[in-house]
């Protein structure tokens, strides 16, 4: 299973199906040097969607799904993550969440009793807003396993790369102590020493 957009930044990725909106998260243009935004066309966005959605598929066990975007869909799921990630950067530093500024911000999905006596949430609507209804029910889902709060933005201004913290006690702020955290502390030194 790869997370194409996730795997660029060299981390890994969130478990289950929480990784899809990881990946989402993890399109944006970001790192040094920047990675190129994977949303940026049409193209990139069918190209990063059918891989998420294979990826998706290996992680929960379910049938990958088919989504066929468009260039006002691939607008819509730019601000869709936009809001998403303003979501995340706030719940990473433990302020309210807000929800996403978009206009995406319910999805149609089924509840469905599978063979296996587990109801599961069923995204429902076709290319982007299937793709929606599937990051959100993946987050309700995290939500309700407590593990959607260890999803998070890295806290450097300059960066906004989306990690799992891993940490005992979900204390991480950086997607990467070295580069991020590093630079970060870098500069609150030398500003400091410009104080005294």
């Amino acid at each position: 299973m790869t997370w194409t957009a996730t795997e660029r930044y060299r981390l890994e990725p969130a478990p289950g199906g929480l990784g899809l909106v990881q990946d989402l998260l993890n399109t944006v243009a970001a790192g040094a040097p920047a990675r190129p935004d994977l949303l940026a066309d049409v193209t990139g966005a069918q190209g990063w969607a059918d891989a998420a959605g294979t990826a998706w598929a290996a992680a929960t066990g379910r049938p990958a799904p088919h989504m066929v975007l468009d260039a006002e869909g691939v607008d819509e799921l730019r601000a869709f993550r936009e809001g998403l990630h303003d979501v995340a950067a706030r719940a990473g530093r433990g302020e309210d969440a807000a929800p996403p500024p978009s206009p995406e911000r319910s999805a149609a999905v089924a509840l469905r009793l599978g063979e296996d006596g587990v109801v599961r949430l069923e995204p429902r609507g076709t290319g982007r807003r299937h793709l929606v209804a599937l990051v959100l029910a993946e987050l309700y889902e995290g939500q309700r396993a407590d593990t959607a709060r260890r999803l998070k933005t890295c806290r450097n201004p300059l960066c906004r790369v989306a990690f799992y913290d891993r940490s005992r006690n979900n204390s991480g702020v950086w997607h990467d102590v070295k580069t991020c955290g590093n630079a970060a502390n870098l500069r609150a030194y030398r500003a400091r020493q410009r104080e005294r």
